[in-house]
């Protein structure tokens, strides 16, 4: 695999990165393709090596907590894939020292590398800050900041242990890029997966793109893919921390790409009716609670014409089981990683959402449309 530190000339990087026009702003150790370095070499190294962690933590070591949690459900004459209510679930489990182990080790690095990167991000605040400030009104695309606006309670959670979560630090969006580097462990370092993501996107039958949502938007990387994949689109990235939208329009500069930012909230767009031909989001749905979330719904109906196509990438048709370790797992990472509405998440049938506020449920191909979308709603 090739690493971050190869060189931006190799076959592979070529292939996925065109030379760019950069911004001239705050880049102390330069570029490999489009990923800019880690401000500092040493806080490089251990971030390489909390990304090796998290590998064997989810691979290694998980497996060794699934086989334990099997092994204890038969011990206790139960299925481990039967309908086993969670509070036995976690009743059988919690004090288990090898799954307690797996869950340790995952959340302890996950704070490590939060700790780490907002330690960078506080020495090198004067001149982050002043980059964005000087990339704010300028480049290809427009930014639109509503700083006074009301945030629901549930917009200022620190979901996933995120300091300050979204809208609570200023460099929010660096925290949130390079976190989620480490949490994709290496394997989206020139944003392949949203590129695959937007490259496979659902579009209507009748082939119209002209206008492009991705709302809860983040940093940006799905939203600049969207505008590569349609140029002659207008492509717009909604998410309600200003922060993140912030440096999502300073990394769309920085590679010369068109999309409009706004921090607004996805359940309260302020677009016209019908005005979108796509709507997408990645990962949104997990990290809103219930009532927002059905809102979220409404209100993407409002504003997707007659054909239009709402891709999310995080639904799923039909409510999840929760069963073995599968059950454990999410209510730990509900209950110590700070998913705060997972399990509300995976209790929400959203096929039967979409079909009540208007939508039908694309069958193949277009279910298959897209990675990681494994339903697509069609505006009726």
């Amino acid at each position: 695999m090739i690493s971050r530190r190869a060189l931006a000339t190799s076959a592979a990087a070529t292939l996925l990165v065109p030379a760019f026009a950069r911004a001239k702003g705050y880049e102390p150790r330069g570029y490999v393709g489009r990923l800019e370095r880690l401000f500092e070499l040493s806080l490089e190294s251990r971030d390489d090596f909390i990304t090796e962690h998290r590998k064997w933590v989810a691979k290694e070591l998980r497996k060794a907590a699934q086989a334990r949690a099997v092994e204890i459900f038969k011990g206790a004459g139960l299925d481990p894939n039967g309908d086993v209510p969670l509070a036995k679930t976690v009743d059988l489990l919690k004090d288990d020292p090898i799954l307690a182990n797996n869950c340790w080790h995952y959340v302890r690095g996950q704070q490590l590398m939060w700790r780490d990167l907002q330690a960078a991000c506080d020495k090198h605040a004067d001149q982050l800050i002043s980059e964005m400030e000087h990339e704010d009104k300028r480049g290809k695309g427009t930014l639109e900041l509503n700083p006074t606006m009301d945030l629901p309670a549930y917009t200022k959670e620190e979901i996933h242990n995120q300091p300050g979560g979204y809208v609570g630090y200023e460099l929010a969006g660096h925290l949130y890029y390079y976190g989620t580097n480490n949490f994709w462990t290496g394997l989206n370092y020139q944003d392949e997966m949203h590129h695959q993501l937007a490259k496979n996107v659902a579009i209507p039958a009748d082939g119209k793109v002209k206008r492009i949502l991705d709302a809860g938007c983040g940093d940006g990387r799905l939203t600049m893919a969207l505008k590569d994949r349609f140029p002659e689109a207008e492509v717009w990235g909604i998410d309600v921390g200003g922060p993140m939208v912030r440096f999502a329009h300073m990394r769309a500069n920085d590679v010369d790409n068109g999309a409009n930012f706004a921090q607004r909230l996805a359940e309260d767009t302020k677009f016209p009716d019908g005005y979108f031909d796509v709507v997408t989001s990645m990962l949104l749905f997990h990290e809103v609670d219930a009532a927002a979330n059905k809102k979220i719904m409404s209100e993407t109906a409002r504003i997707l014409r007659p054909g239009g196509t709402f891709a999310p990438s995080d639904v799923r048709a039909g409510q999840q089981k929760l069963t073995g370790y599968h059950g454990f797992w999410q209510w730990w990472n509900t209950r110590w990683n700070y998913e705060v509405w997972m399990l509300e998440h995976v209790a929400t049938d959203y096929a039967k959402e979409f079909v009540a506020r208007g939508f039908t449920i694309a069958q193949n191909p277009a279910a298959k449309a897209g990675a990681q979308v494994p339903m697509v709603g069609i505006k009726a």
